[in-house]
């Protein structure tokens, strides 16, 4: 008996140990195991079937939600009161994102053509596309300030061209008509006579140009060779930096294209990407932590600099000429019209601005953007991208068609581009970055508990069978062996232990 519970106490040190040694390589091979693990499955590769058919074919539903600005005193607006408007929207419309023209090139980068196409969701918006608004002339007002410049003769000749085709300084028409395009006589004189001054060669809308279009050719990082350069843009449209702005700093190129970042983020990291859109690179800054069906993210914002003036914030200096910050002027990339981005309802803007036009009301839930994104992977989980159109219109001399319009930046129109994972996506996605690595944890602090418990187990035999042998230092008591104990125990039929373990007071054998 004493032969096996040695045998027993020994087996349970080995195995204890063992188990603490394997639990302890877990806790620092697991988390490489797991890294390596993502590493693979992000690299853009068509060998990963899955992770490369989600970024060839987003499958993801995104959508654009669309708001505009009626505009409600047109009249009094021409005569120089403050402009006053409503929001009317949202009118939703499903985007639909697909890579094409993709090429796969030696030094770990690939190109490729994004295209979009929208598709309105009547049952997601607040009306349908044939829903009438106000808004103003782009044609009208925004050719009056490009041509303010210009020899008085010249804007007589422009403000007579406005009345023979009959536009006016704003425009009352369908959501539909607004947005992808509206017959004008005056479009089709434009694109005949002077061509390349309108951005669009057909029907004159606020989205004409993006349906059914790409966003340029992208060439970017597969991370394959690094995974840290995974796709953060090499070039767009064949160009390493832009050429829109005053300095080299507002002219590069930084980041992704928005969709993923590098995996294995920080708090300290940002999210910057490169937006054709905005005609510029934006950067997003951490703000806090969350959870998304039980998937830790982080929460990056717009960073209140991110339309700062260049008097306000000097790195923006190159993004001038400047108005009150919150506004970036995208003149110089939309054939020089007058336009400006801003944040919705001039979020996060000089509140000068808000003065000047009646009816906004921002607020952060409403109108920041954000993006939640899972730090491990890069991956976003839920996507807000708010951006503002606005027009800035004035009283042009020679031009009648603006009145006496008082200097404004007027809201046109607001979008939220939003995208979020769910079903399938999102609960494979939670098993495999989730669940399965929570298991891995559990499973090596297991192997260390229970290993633990074996030598616990170990020491106690040890110390019961040392404290057994203390107790009887030899076999015999009082001079006898055991074997006479037992003789004499059942001679004398002594109720006593035959181990003394009443000691001197109880006298073996008699």
């Amino acid at each position: 008996i004493a032969m096996n519970t040695s045998k027993i106490t020994i087996g349970l040190f080995v195995a204890g140990t063992l188990m603490v040694v394997f639990g302890t390589i877990l806790v620092f091979v697991g988390p490489i195991i797991i890294d390596d693990q993502i590493v693979k499955n992000l690299v853009i590769d068509p060998k990963n079937e899955m992770t490369y058919s989600m970024w060839k074919d987003v499958p993801v539903p995104f959508f654009m939600s669309v708001y505009f600005f009626n505009v409600l005193n047109p009249a009094e607006v021409l005569a120089g009161e403050k402009p006053m408007v409503e929001q009317r929207g949202p009118y939703v419309y499903r985007k639909r994102i697909q890579k094409q023209n993709i090429t796969f090139h030696p030094n770990d980068t690939v190109s490729y053509l994004e295209y979009r196409r929208y598709f309105f969701e009547p049952s997601m918006s607040v009306g349908n596309e044939s829903d009438v608004v106000t808004i103003p002339n782009m044609l009208v007002l925004g050719a009056a300030v490009m041509m303010e410049n210009m020899p008085y003769a010249v804007r007589l000749m422009v403000s007579a061209t406005f009345k023979t085709f009959k536009e006016g300084p704003f425009l009352t028409k369908s959501v539909g008509e607004l947005m992808w395009g509206y017959d004008s006589k005056l479009v089709d004189f434009l694109n005949k006579w002077l061509p390349g001054m309108l951005p669009s060669t057909g029907k004159f809308g606020l989205f004409s140009e993006f349906n059914n279009s790409n966003t340029g050719l992208f060439t970017i990082h597969t991370g394959k060779d690094n995974i840290h350069l995974i796709h953060k843009v090499d070039s767009w449209n064949g160009l390493t930096k832009l050429t829109n702005w005053r300095t080299p700093q507002c002219n590069m190129i930084n980041g992704t294209a928005g969709q993923m970042w590098p995996p294995f983020m920080t708090k300290q990291s940002t999210l910057p990407f490169y937006s054709p859109d905005a005609c510029r690179s934006l950067e997003l800054i951490y703000q806090r932590e969350g959870i998304m069906a039980g998937i830790p993210l982080y929460r990056y914002v717009a960073p209140k600099t991110m339309f700062a003036n260049g008097s306000d914030y000097a790195p923006n200096e190159g993004f001038c000429p400047c108005r009150q910050s919150g506004l970036l002027n995208v003149s110089s990339c939309r054939s020089n019209a007058p336009m400006f981005i801003s944040h919705p309802h001039f979020y996060n803007a000089d509140p000068v601005l808000l003065d000047y036009v009646l009816g906004l009301h921002p607020t952060e839930d409403q109108h920041g953007l954000f993006i939640d994104i899972h730090p491990m992977t890069g991956v976003p989980l839920n996507v807000s991208i708010r951006l503002q159109l606005n027009l800035y219109m004035k009283s042009v001399s020679g031009v009648g068609e603006t009145g006496k319009i008082s200097e404004v930046v007027m809201p046109m129109i607001w979008f939220e581009e939003s995208g979020y994972i769910d079903g399938e996506i999102l609960t494979t996605f939670h098993t495999n970055l989730v669940v399965l690595p929570m298991v891995m944890e559990y499973v090596q602090y297991c192997f260390i508990g229970l290993g633990l418990a074996s030598i616990l187990a170990h020491l106690e035999f040890g110390s019961f069978k040392k404290r057994d042998t203390s107790m009887y230092p030899s076999q015999e008591c009082h001079g006898q062996t055991l074997k006479e104990l037992k003789l004499n125990r059942n001679q004398y039929k002594i109720e006593s232990s035959p181990f003394c373990l009443y000691g001197p007071t109880v006298p073996c054998g008699q």
